[in-house]
């Protein structure tokens, strides 16, 4: 990978902003059961990728075996919205015009994101990883973007599912105090293990802004190769269902994350939850200009 690149900004949170209402146990996935919600998604996604994002990021995010298994989905099968969420993906990639945008499958913890004590055993891991993998290789992606994930084991088995499915990945680690995992691993130690793993970048993501300042300093560190993050920006309302707020403006997100670019030497960029294809125009024209004054 050579200079930088830009992921796409929150799904979910957009999706919430249009009216879709995103709750367990059916997360973002619910955008992939109707053609109307599909619609919704699409247009999510080809925001993004006008906005200026190199790479999109399908709703995968809760395709993983026991999470569509408790949606009850057994009957008419499972790896059919796997397909969904990555057909979407690409054919908001042919809409936007974007013929060199990669499509990346998010690879979540297939339990909780945040929370390291519900990780099952490492032959759960092994089994449900390597559906996906399966299966995302099947539909055609780009880029497994092995992320949020609060343990080294499961990073370390959700990569080699993806390495043995012949597919690129990258991961990202979410963070706590100190530059640790919410497991309370040293992020150092886990950049390693991934780097060691084959992940071709190490990020951090869904963190707030200045604990991922910390994590890019510990991991320009302990990296060889790239780094990266796409930090939350979200104000979550005190009501689960209403439209979520953002407590980083455009212009705020912008100038942060291309200070992260030079003086961190963080090289694949973007937003996470709360972000907005307002937050990614803004973070593009300000690497752009960026480069025009560097040349």
């Amino acid at each position: 990978m050579n200079g930088t690149t830009l992921l796409d900004g929150g799904v979910a949170t957009e999706l919430q902003r249009g009216g879709l209402v995103v709750r367990p146990p059916w997360w973002t996935t619910k955008a992939l059961i109707t053609e109307a919600n599909r619609t919704r998604l699409r247009d999510v996604h080809r925001r993004y990728l006008e906005a200026g994002a190199e790479v999109v990021t399908a709703a995968t995010f809760r395709c993983n075996l026991r999470a569509l298994r408790g949606m009850g989905l057994d009957a008419a099968g499972l790896a059919w919205m796997v397909h969904a969420a990555v057909g979407v993906a690409q054919s908001a990639r042919r809409a936007a015009d974007c013929p060199d945008a990669l499509v990346a499958a998010s690879v979540a913890p297939v339990e909780d994101a945040y929370r390291p004590d519900l990780v099952p055993s490492d032959d759960e891991l092994r089994e449900e990883h390597r559906w996906l993998a399966t299966e995302l290789s099947r539909a055609g992606v780009d880029l497994v973007l092995v992320e949020t994930v609060n343990t080294v084991r499961e990073a370390r088995i959700a990569l080699a599912a993806a390495r043995d499915a012949g597919l690129r990945a990258w991961v990202g680690f979410v963070c706590g105090d100190d530059a640790r995992l919410l497991s309370g691993e040293s992020l150092a130690e886990a950049a390693r293990a991934v780097e060691d793993g084959g992940a071709e970048a190490v990020l951090v993501n869904c963190t707030s802004l200045d604990r991922t300042e910390r994590c890019l300093e510990v991991l320009r560190a302990a990296c060889s190769g790239v780094i990266g993050a796409y930090p939350n920006l979200e104000r979550r309302p005190a009501e689960h269902d209403e439209p979520p707020a953002t407590a980083v403006t455009s212009d705020e997100f912008a100038q942060t994350l291309a200070r992260w670019h030079d003086e961190h030497g963080a090289r694949v960029l973007g937003g996470c939850c709360g972000s907005t294809p307002d937050h990614i125009a803004a973070l593009r024209t300000a690497l752009d200009l960026a480069g025009a004054r560097a040349s």
